[in-house]
């Protein structure tokens, strides 16, 4: 098991590593909208914070050397679910048709620093 952290995605807001690969997978924490290059929450709307989000995605990703490509299942949690189509339409574009991974998408109550989205990967190295 190795331990996944790079400075291309916004530190941990807690006790946790940006992802984790076992056995030829790797296994993401949700990331939300946080620009790792100036270390604020990006608030501009929902799709400005699914760029972000999707961008430290593919930071963590790239890191362990996989792609978007090999994204197995996604998981969304949106604070509101009237968001999706946008949300939908962003995560889509960054991934490549054909090789859509498995997803579910849920709406909770609330997300880490009241954001609208958040969103973890399992992934093949």
């Amino acid at each position: 098991m190795k331990h996944i952290n790079t400075p291309s995605a916004p530190a941990a807001i807690g006790p946790y590593s940006h992802a984790v690969v076992v056995n030829g997978m790797v296994y993401t924490s949700g990331q939300v909208a946080m620009n790792p290059e100036t270390k604020e929450l990006v608030t501009s709307g929902v799709a400005d914070e699914t760029h972000q989000v999707m961008k430290n995605l593919e930071a963590i990703l790239k890191e362990v050397g996989t792609s978007f490509d090999k994204v197995i299942k996604a998981t969304i949690f949106l604070q509101n679910m009237d968001d999706f189509p946008t949300v939908n339409e962003i995560y889509g574009s960054y991934l490549t048709e054909g090789k859509f991974p498995a997803r579910e998408t849920v709406q909770v109550a609330r997300l880490p620093r009241n954001v609208n989205v958040e969103i973890s990967m399992i992934a093949l190295v």
